[in-house]
């Protein structure tokens, strides 16, 4: 049975990544890319769905985990009766290979280390031919190799094997193995001083193997470059930590060829244990690219914003009508969804997807998401290309023509479209962002036409998005339903945080959603997601709450539902996509960027809060009063916290 998904902690090359269990185990790997096919996928059933373990051989070994500060170089200790290790896992960046290191060294006494390999290729549809390299093929590998030098046979118990099936070979590095039905093990002893170096190289099948790495020296290389990337990150006082590492798996999980952003590292964590609502993450939404370009470019990484848009114009290129809500990481269309019969899924969650059929679905909601972060990045200082505003035009002219279809929302609702309210409102924010492009910009663009359509959009949301007897705004036109999206209409500065019809809609939100505290997104007993069984608590929507709080005065609960969700990370700072509440279990693909973006966005509202209590007070000491002191401040997100700027209400 695989572990919790909390106890996983996450490596990563920016091309892809690896899950590794706090019992050393690596469970869940894809390579070369995100998307591509498993060769450890023990996540998502048994050890025999293949694993990497390397840990101390007595069962009763203790471990603590860290990172190594600023990185995703995870070093593990590991305290035995008789001796203590230290393993250190990483993914080397920037030498254009498919590395996973693992360095044990000696710290104190002597630890009886196991290693258990298990490759499946092809999420385990595929058993590789293996074979053991010979003595001449490794004198590459023994000169990196830093062993003790007193045993005369250590030569004899180092060695390199090769697993080839279809288009993917590896070549690990390591002690020697011993086959045994499938599977191949080592013990090795590690003493005081002394360290072994275990490397897997993923290669195409029809090359020849590559050479050895130098661990210790690609090791130090890979914490430089995470460390100088997140010297420049610009986190708020208030949660800085939280937000720094939010940021750095934001980072890990951008493509950095292509500049896609992943939404998680994994498919198909169920979001109910034993459920079928199980999807695969891998892949890019506008919705969610856009989200996380905005929470780089505000937190001091505004060079991100030329590789996503670069993406941005390579995937969408073509007829707007074309534009699709997701795609992969180098753009492409067609992410067909399949399942995996072969993987028992998750704790015997099925079942197991690749690819998601969302991508055929219309979601308008995400055009407003594209133009926001757009024009926040031209805010914050991002120069805007002939390319990306033609892009944006047309874009515009997609949505003049479609602003009225009926879709499936931000949630993906595979039941029948609906006039989502949430959508609608993001169709205002495009149009917005649109005028605000040629009023502060001098962009060129039809924008008394704009106006007119925005303000026709305002109309009939108010019309048919508003439920006047309980003042809310609505899941979709003519429903009673209300839907955690709509915590979103004053972040994009639709309606203002403190607007009494706002109030409405938070109230209406606590009343309908809240499970233990925390946010469901939509009450799915309602049946409009055209699926069954439900779902747990959504991190996402709980931190839009905790910003919602923040921004219409109430800060003692702000900070109070900010304080119990940072605390649901696990012990690397990682989130999942939901929460089980009654158990404090991770739910879902992890990690989550939507998750991570929405804990910063949180962070910086409660900041932007403070920031203006903390003026009001000492204007109040110096005798300073004004008569808007008590007043709203700020909202979070325009550059520098602002993005409400502009809103307008009726």
């Amino acid at each position: 049975m695989p572990l919790a998904i909390e106890d996983y902690a996450l490596i990563g090359d920016c091309h892809t990544a690896a899950l590794v269990g706090d019992d050393g185990s690596i469970d869940w790997l894809c390579l070369p890319r995100f998307d591509s096919a498993s060769m450890f996928a023990g996540l998502l059933g048994t050890d025999d769905s293949g694993r990497w373990l390397v840990a101390p051989k007595d069962a009763n070994a203790t471990s603590t985990r860290a990172y190594v500060d600023d990185t995703f170089v995870l070093v593990t200790t590991w305290t035995t009766p008789t001796g203590v290790v230290e393993v250190t896992d990483t993914m080397p960046y920037g030498d254009r290979r498919a590395d996973v290191i693992r360095r044990v060294k000696g710290i104190s006494g002597t630890v009886t280390m196991v290693e258990d390999l298990r490759i499946r290729f092809g999420y385990t549809t595929a058993m590789p031919w293996i074979r053991q390299i010979t003595e001449d093929a490794l004198d590459d590998w023994s000169a990196n190799a830093s062993v003790s030098t007193e045993d005369p046979v250590n030569a004899d118990r180092y060695g390199a094997l090769i697993a080839a099936a279809g288009p993917d070979a590896v070549i690990v590095r390591g002690p020697k193995l011993t086959a045994s039905d499938h599977t191949h093990q080592a013990t090795f002893e590690v003493r005081e001083g002394e360290t072994v170096d275990l490397s897997l190289t993923w290669y195409p099948s029809y090359r020849e193997p590559p050479a050895a790495i130098d661990a210790g020296k690609r090791i130090d290389e890979t914490v430089a470059w995470w460390q100088e990337w997140a010297s420049h990150s610009d986190a708020p006082a208030t949660y800085d930590e939280e937000v720094h590492r939010s940021l750095l798996l934001l980072r890990a999980l951008t493509h950095e060829d292509t500049g896609g952003i992943v939404a998680a590292a994994t498919t198909s964590l169920p979001e109910q244990f034993g459920g079928s609502r199980n999807w695969d993450y891998r892949y890019v939404w506008l919705r969610d690219a856009s989200m996380t370009l905005q929470a780089l470019i505000l937190h001091g990484f505004a060079d991100e914003a030329a590789g996503w848009r670069g993406w941005l114009l390579r995937a969408i290129a073509g007829d707007p009508k074309d534009v699709q809500i997701m795609y992969g990481l180098s753009g492409e269309r067609y992410l067909l969804e399949n399942t995996i019969d072969e993987l028992p899924g998750y704790r015997d969650s099925k079942p197991v997807r690749t690819g998601n059929g969302a991508y055929t679905q219309y979601q308008g909601d995400v055009f407003g998401e594209v133009m926001v972060a757009l024009h926040d990045a031209r805010e914050l200082g991002v120069e805007e290309s002939g390319d990306s505003w033609a892009l944006q035009r047309a874009l515009m002219q997609y949505v003049e023509d479609n602003w009225d279809r009926p879709d499936n929302g931000i949630w993906e609702i595979r039941g029948p479209a609906q006039h989502f309210t949430h959508s609608r409102v993001m169709i205002w924010a495009a149009l917005d962002r649109a005028v605000r492009g040629v009023q502060q910009f001098h962009l060129d663009g039809p924008v008394e036409r704009w106006m007119e359509l925005r303000e026709k959009v305002r109309d009939e949301i108010e019309t048919n998005g508003f439920d006047k007897e309980r003042n809310t705004y609505t899941q979709s036109y003519g429903s009673k339903e209300v839907d955690a999206s709509l915590l979103q209409l004053s972040q994009v500065g639709y309606v203002d945080a403190r607007d009494p019809r706002m109030l409405g809609t938070v109230k209406a939100i606590e009343k309908d959603l809240l499970q233990d505290g925390l946010l469901v997104r939509y009450r799915t007993e309602s049946g409009i997601d055209g699926l069954t069984g439900t779902e747990n608590p959504f991190l996402t929507c709980s931190f839009w709450l905790a910003e919602q709080y923040a921004s219409s005065g109430r800060l003692d609960d702000a900070t109070a539902l900010m304080d119990r969700l940072v605390g649901y990370r696990n012990d690397v700072g990682m989130l999942s996509e939901e929460i089980e509440v009654a158990t404090g279990h991770h739910v879902g693909n992890t990690p989550q960027a939507l998750s991570h973006l929405a804990l910063v966005r949180a962070a910086d509202a409660i900041e932007a809060a403070l920031d203006h209590s903390r003026g009001n007070r000492r204007r109040r000491l110096a005798g300073q009063t004004h008569p808007h002191d008590d007043a709203k401040p700020a909202s979070a997100h325009d550059p520098r916290h602002d993005t409400a700027r502009g809103a307008t209400t009726t």
